[in-house]
């Protein structure tokens, strides 16, 4: 099952959105996550970055570079991808697929597709480790009763 990477501190996972916030000025919720990250540091918590979500990460920043019209952007950002995250930190879970993949299924269709497949991963990764927070925007997550989504300053329990 899930190992994380930082044991016996506060763990909070960062989601796709947040991560994208956090490495792109371009993003809407750059200053946002900025002031919350630093509120989590504060208050103790240390950040759990998951392959999957480093994996969703660089495909919007790519594609939302391209799109954008502004692909000289890319290689900054995954630069800071890099260095925000390096390999050695990255929690491993998207092995456990095979293992999760029932469970997966089963809480797409509970959430009737509120959760995608990637989200009911991150949410099923969270809940086997033992991880009761995560940093996103996306309010899907809301209905894990497992899992409070900081999507707020004021959200942070100290």
């Amino acid at each position: 099952m899930l190992t994380p990477k930082i044991t016996g501190t506060k763990q909070i996972v960062i989601d796709t959105n947040a991560m994208v916030a956090q490495v792109d000025e371009h993003d809407k919720w750059h200053e946002k996550v900025g002031g919350i990250s630093a509120k989590l540091t504060e208050f103790g918590y240390k950040p759990v970055y998951l392959d999957c979500v480093i994996n969703e990460t660089v495909s919007v920043l790519a594609r939302r570079t391209e799109e954008q019209r502004r692909s000289q952007d890319f290689s900054p950002v995954l630069t800071a991808v890099r260095r925000l995250v390096p390999k050695e930190e990255i929690t491993w879970v998207s092995q456990e697929i095979e293992c999760l993949y029932d469970d997966i299924m089963s809480l797409i269709e509970e959430t009737q597709g509120k959760l995608n497949f990637h989200d009911a991963l991150i949410a099923l990764s969270c809940k086997e480790s033992g991880i009761a927070f995560i940093l996103s925007f996306d309010g899907d997550f809301d209905d894990m009763d497992w899992l409070t989504r900081i999507a707020d300053e004021s959200d942070i329990p100290e």
